[in-house]
């Protein structure tokens, strides 16, 4: 079946800005379903190539796919606001109207996108637009202070200034002069008022109605469109699927493969067939066919295994399990008490100390993986666990198997009015190699409420609870399960301002374990190995490389360095040469939180014949117990770098609070 592609098309605005789209249209005259993705990525260059490997295969299966570039990015006009905002929302109503209207389009649309596009799917559905009839949303959350980049148990993440740099660096590539005329006059104006991000979200360190907005778990009955949500173990969006599934009054199915932060079919880590996926959910909900996609289990998950962790991408191991509805009978939760000699059955007394180096987690890898070329995993635990306050099983005598949330439920005092915990499950096998199985961070200051954290009073006794991340992993015999406790995690987690110690009360201690117990599994039907699909034929000038680099100075301070280069390519569409790079810098001293340091800093070129442009971006920030300090400069060339044309540097100071 042939596509015709048509390179962009401009959908105006009721304020008379324009949207730029790509769209896909399948070969039949007839009006068929349509298919919208909606980011800020560049549909020009940015997600062309995995474009090609998506939207034309929906194409070639009877729907009209578009891709739209949000206001203010790619090749749209406006102006950039912030993530997830009212204006980008309100303008995915318009457009999901313009796709239905079109001769084209037989009325019916659905979304599809992982993360950002993941996210207003999720989002625009909440808005109940009457054209919206699914979602495949991937890698995604249903609540945004709790489970994105931003905050995680009220503690601040390192990912968000990271990823305020890489959008900083997204938001200031200009526009294409083949389509927009006015390009260089737009550039300036983005440069000008490309927003400091890092620093906006930093000014909602509670879950505030700034984080309410777009939370689609603050009414779960207000999406009425079905939902297919998909993320990998190596993602760190785990939440949301098995989220949606138990909540939603719509048929929905979630599925969690071993994958990294990318569409199944591309991933590093056991790619498989994301496209039979799709196309049986939208020829279910957008065409009416009956085609079984609303019998699939509830929730289909990869249950991992122990299989020797190391930061580059390798081979999982495990296997494919599905229950068929969720909340499952299948899992139950077990009871573990914390005892001064490891996990027990039975409750214990006395207390036991947590306090940890400002640089223990070093082996939890980067944030995001899939963001990056490589060394993004979490490695062997091990060298962590030695600096942690660890509890362990006795080596199992049968396979455990865990599926869903475990929690850690636990009484405590500090010695600081502000303070962390980060819980860490690890499946220990018996050569002494620790497997992260899940983790989370807690801002002890949180423990009654994201809304309303109040300081510690040193000495008085709390009780809190951590309910780590999603989760799916058998045990083997003879492995050891390790509840691993610190007072920091750096630099996934931005530390507390001082070290502290926090005091457990075992008597008031446990970690709830999901057991799952099937005497007879039925099918998973999971997604087989990918199929063949098309990919953008680009000239490869520079290949994709990676480096990472961890080493002690002389006064100990512990640094980490990344460099990931993207490459250089040539669109065959339409010539286009774009290169990209970024280079990262973590440190911080075992005896000083308040030496942690993060820089970054991107590099963007394009080109074509006589036009040429760069744009660089710099982020740092730092601290000391009482503020955040963070530094923005950009810096913008024509001409091979000869002719600067933009130059600006900001600075900010936030007050700590209670972070």
């Amino acid at each position: 079946m042939s596509t015709k592609v048509i390179e962009n098309e401009w959908i105006q605005m009721p304020d008379g800005r324009k949207l730029a789209a790509r769209i896909w249209l399948p070969s039949s005259q007839e009006p068929a379903p349509a298919i919208f993705e909606y980011l800020p990525y560049r549909k020009r260059d940015g997600t062309a190539a995995r474009d090609e490997t998506t939207h034309r295969v929906f194409a070639e299966a009877g729907y009209a796919c578009v891709r739209v570039d949000i206001a203010g990015s790619g090749d749209s006009e406006g102006q950039f606001d912030d993530e997830y905002s009212e204006q980008e929302l309100s303008d995915g109503e318009t457009v999901l109207a313009w796709i239905a209207a079109q001769g084209w389009c037989n009325g019916s649309v659905g979304m599809t996108g992982i993360s950002w596009g993941g996210f207003n799917g999720l989002q625009l559905a909440y808005r109940r637009p009457p054209a919206l009839k699914a979602v495949i949303s991937m890698a995604s959350t249903v609540d945004r202070y709790a489970d994105d980049c931003h905050f995680m148990g009220g503690c601040l993440l390192s990912a968000n200034v990271d990823w305020a740099t890489q959008l900083c660096a997204f938001l200031t590539r200009p526009a294409d002069p083949q389509l927009r005329e006015d390009w260089r006059e737009d550039w300036i104006r983005r440069l000008e008022t490309v927003p400091f991000s890092a620093v906006d979200w930093m000014r909602h360190p509670t879950r505030d109605d700034f984080w309410k907005h777009g939370s689609v778990c603050e009414d779960w009955s207000r999406i009425e469109a079905p939902v297919l949500a998909i993320t990998g173990w190596a993602d760190p969006y785990v939440n949301a699927p098995p989220a949606l599934a138990a909540n939603l009054r719509v048929p929905c199915k979630a599925m969690i493969g071993p994958w990294e932060h990318s569409y199944p079919h591309l991933s590093r880590l056991d790619p498989a067939d994301f496209h039979s996926e799709a196309i049986r959910w939208f020829d279910r909900w957008l065409k009416g066919g009956r085609n079984g996609a609303e019998d699939l289990p509830a929730y289909r998950v990869y249950m991992q295994e122990h299989f020797n962790p190391t930061k580059e991408y390798g081979p999982r191991v495990g296997r494919w399990v599905a229950e068929q509805s969720w909340p499952s009978p299948h899992v139950t939760y077990r009871v573990l008490f914390l005892g001064s000699d490891g996990l027990k059955d039975n409750a214990t007394v006395g207390t036991l100390a947590v306090s940890s180096p400002a640089h223990i987690g070093q082996t939890g890898g980067y944030y995001c993986p899939g963001m990056r070329i490589d060394n993004e995993l979490a490695e062997d635990q091990a060298p962590d666990d030695a600096l942690s306050t660890c509890f362990d099983s006795a080596p199992l005598t049968e396979p455990m198997e865990l599926l869903g949330r475990p929690k850690v439920k636990f009484a405590f005092s500090v010695d600081r009015p502000v303070a962390q915990i980060v819980a860490r499950l690890c499946d220990l096998s018996p050569e002494g190699v620790s497997q992260r199985i899940t983790f989370r961070p807690l801002n002890l200051t949180h423990f009654a409420s994201n809304e309303s954290p109040q300081a510690l009073v040193p000495g008085q006794v709390y009780e809190a609870e951590i309910e780590l991340n999603e989760c799916a992993h058998r045990l083997r015999t003879g492995h050891v399960l390790r509840l691993a406790l610190s007072t920091s995690y750096w630099p996934l987690v931005w530390p507390a301002p001082e070290i502290a110690v926090v005091t457990l009360h075992l008597e008031n201690s446990a970690l709830h374990l999901p057991i799952r117990t099937v005497t007879e599994e039925i099918p998973p039907l999971n997604p087989g190995p990918p199929q063949e699909y098309p990919k953008l034929q680009v000239q490869q000038l520079r290949p994709a490389s990676s480096r990472s680099k961890r080493r002690a100075l002389e006064d100990g301070t512990i640094v980490l360095t990344t460099f990931d280069d993207f490459g250089q390519k040539i669109n065959p569409h339409h010539g286009m040469t774009v290169g990209s790079d970024v280079r990262m810098h973590c440190s911080i001293h075992p005896d000083d939180p308040a030496s942690a340091r993060f820089e970054s800093q991107w590099n963007f070129t394009f080109k074509r014949e006589q036009w040429q442009v760069g744009i660089q971006t710099e982020h740092s920030m730092s601290c000391d117990p009482q503020h955040f300090y963070l530094h923005r400069k950009v810096r913008a060339t024509e001409d091979s770098g000869e002719i600067e044309v933009f130059a600006r540097e900001w600075s900010e100071t936030i007050p700590r609070g209670l972070l």
